[in-house]
């Protein structure tokens, strides 16, 4: 098997919308969550969101091609195009067969969606869109990244809700470790920051409805948590094969070692009670990396700031970590960013990667009153500069879905 290294990161996220801006926000404890200014929320129970702030576009990509273009896509083309100019690839020089895209999207172009169904109810289909279709499949991001990069390896969008992007860097980790492809650019997109999608999770009563405090509304692991924040964006990592990666002389951040990927077989929505399939998702990726569990210096943990999820993957995490669960830090960079969906596995594998990197473990924020059922190490309000050999990331998706990734200081 093939080995896998992290050479270039991109991001476009609530609180920054370069890798750099956004890693250093994660240091700083800075929260991206605000009223929403995207559209009119005001007869929604939920008021708040993570929105990706002063973007400008054409900085990136030619008006003519924004208008084929939906928002998550836009995303994925800025945040993939940082990727690879962070790498130094060049891939004039790249053989463009043995060069991938995999992106994970869990919704696609839902904002296209509604603003093309609102023109036909009111006047008819005459006047959709002819670009509607290939503005909202989810699997148009990779395919515009392969059209901007000439990359003409494995082109897929993983769709798997929550887990979507970690999902995707997995699958691109065993591209290259099979020998089918030198270099994918893997992460995930979503924007979802619409009426249609506030109207469904606030129906589920799954958002966090503290509109007065939108800073504080993301309180991952916290006793009186009330639901997630909405969030979108983007991120993306360049894997490259190892000895590809040496030959052109590459700044590699760490290395991708493990992957594991479950399903709980239980319920549409929610996590199986006692984190069985996050459990196994875990278990699997440490295997597969070669490591133990007392290996693991710092999780990334899904933490979606939501009374199951937390409690369930405290509960997961225990049963793989045994007495070590209570020796490794875990933190929720939600509470910060708020819940990109689809785009949430990529933007903490990015997290992990520069974790590895700097030797620091970014915290929990917004922690004040301990919960009994999540009382783990959850590295409240303050990051740690510590040194950080393996780094974890967990992602737990709607209907059942467990995916973990684990990543490793790149030694020569």
């Amino acid at each position: 098997m093939k080995r896998v290294v992290v050479t270039g990161v991109g991001a476009v996220t609530p609180i920054g919308n370069d890798a750099k801006t956004f890693w250093q926000s994660i240091k700083d404890g800075v929260c991206g969550i605000d009223t929403v200014k995207g559209f009119d929320a005001s007869a929604f129970k939920t008021k708040i969101a993570g929105e990706v702030k002063d973007l400008d576009y054409e900085q990136f990509i030619e008006r003519k091609e924004l208008r084929k273009m939906d928002k998550f896509t836009r995303f994925a083309v800025i945040a993939a195009t940082e990727a690879v100019e962070n790498s130094g690839l060049d891939m004039t020089k790249e053989d463009p067969w043995r060069v991938g895209c995999i992106t994970g999207s869990g919704i696609g172009g839902i904002s296209t969606f509604e603003e093309q169904f609102k023109m036909f109810m009111q006047h008819g289909p005459g006047r959709v869109s002819p670009f509607f279709i290939p503005m909202m499949i989810g699997n148009i991001a990779p395919c515009q990244i392969a059209i901007k990069f000439n990359a003409k390896g494995v082109n897929e969008n993983v769709v798997t809700a929550c887990a979507s992007s970690t999902n995707a860097i997995g699958t691109a980790f065993r591209h290259i470790q099979y020998g089918d492809n030198d270099v994918i650019i893997a992460g995930g997109c979503e924007a979802t920051v619409t009426p249609m999608t506030f109207a469904g999770f606030c129906n589920m009563k799954a958002m966090s409805t503290n509109n007065d405090d939108p800073k504080h509304a993301s309180r991952p692991f916290d006793l009186n948590r009330d639901g997630f924040v909405l969030s979108e964006g983007a991120a993306f990592l360049i894997l490259e094969e190892l000895e590809h990666a040496k030959a052109r002389g590459a700044d590699i951040i760490c290395e991708l070692v493990g992957y594991g990927a479950t399903d709980d077989a239980y319920h549409i929505t929610s996590p199986v009670p006692g984190g069985e399939g996050g459990a196994k998702a875990m278990e699997f990726a440490i295997k597969d990396a070669g490591a133990v569990p007392e290996d693991i210096t710092y999780i990334n943990a899904h933490g979606t700031s939501t009374k199951y999820n937390d409690h369930f993957e405290t509960d997961a995490i225990k049963k793989v970590f045994g007495d070590a669960a209570y020796k490794v830090a875990v933190s929720s960079t939600k509470s910060m960013t708020g819940h990109m969906l689809g785009a949430a596995g990529a933007t903490e594998a990015v997290i992990c990667a520069y974790a590895i990197r700097d030797g620091y473990i970014p915290a929990t924020i917004n922690y004040e009153t301990p919960d009994p059922d999540c009382d783990l190490d959850i590295v409240p309000n303050e990051g740690r500069e510590t040194d950080v050999e393996y780094a974890m990331s967990n992602s737990l998706g709607f209907g059942g879905h467990n995916a973990t990734l684990v990543f490793k200081k790149y030694h020569k």
